[in-house]
């Protein structure tokens, strides 16, 4: 009932693969690393979408015919300002004290790219953390190294457990891919 066509990963995330893996997909990673730059006059809730697409475009000319790339990008959004993966310590630190205490929207953009057709859709979550102090942020910070996740942190992970209030959406959306309508995308593929 999943897998009708081969799906071919776009991602390195381990996040993206469990959840795949966990629906019950069968699918291969494939893809190396695209820039994940954007025009800056583009409206934030349109990056994450924008940037799926140069993902599963840059691994058009290795499908065959039966294939589906399925590529995907998420963003933190906080007041307008995009919060990408930290650059380190300091950066995680600034974001997360930046999220604390606030409602922030989490949005994933998905391509489906096949040789005959092409869609493109996102997942939007919005999600609560309750405030929190400097020492949880660096306890967080050192024990889960979230130097991979947008926003510098992992709801799956102490911040989700511990600190996450209330979230409107899916939560397979804040970890990276809301498979939903991944599964919706694909039974109509």
């Amino acid at each position: 009932m999943m897998n009708h066509r081969p799906i071919l990963l776009a991602s390195r995330s381990p996040r993206r693969s469990q959840l795949l893996r966990e629906a019950g997909f069968s699918f291969s990673v494939i893809g190396g690393d695209v820039p994940e730059n954007f025009p800056e006059e583009m409206p934030v809730e349109q990056v994450a979408e924008h940037l799926a697409q140069r993902k599963a475009l840059a691994s058009r000319n290795h499908i065959s015919d039966r294939e589906i790339v399925l590529a995907a990008d998420s963003v933190v959004i906080l007041e307008g300002v995009i919060y990408n993966k930290p650059a380190d310590y300091d950066d995680a630190f600034r974001m997360i004290r930046k999220l604390s205490g606030k409602q922030h929207t989490v949005i994933t953009g998905v391509c489906m790219l096949a040789k005959e057709k092409t869609v493109s859709f996102s997942g939007i979550s919005r999600v609560w953390i309750a405030e929190l102090s400097d020492e949880e942020i660096d306890y967080y910070i050192r024990t889960c190294q979230p130097f991979d996740k947008a926003g510098a942190y992992g709801v799956q992970e102490w911040i989700g457990l511990c600190k996450i209030t209330k979230i409107d959406g899916t939560y397979a959306n804040v970890m990276g891919l809301p498979v939903d309508l991944v599964y919706q995308a694909l039974q109509e593929f």
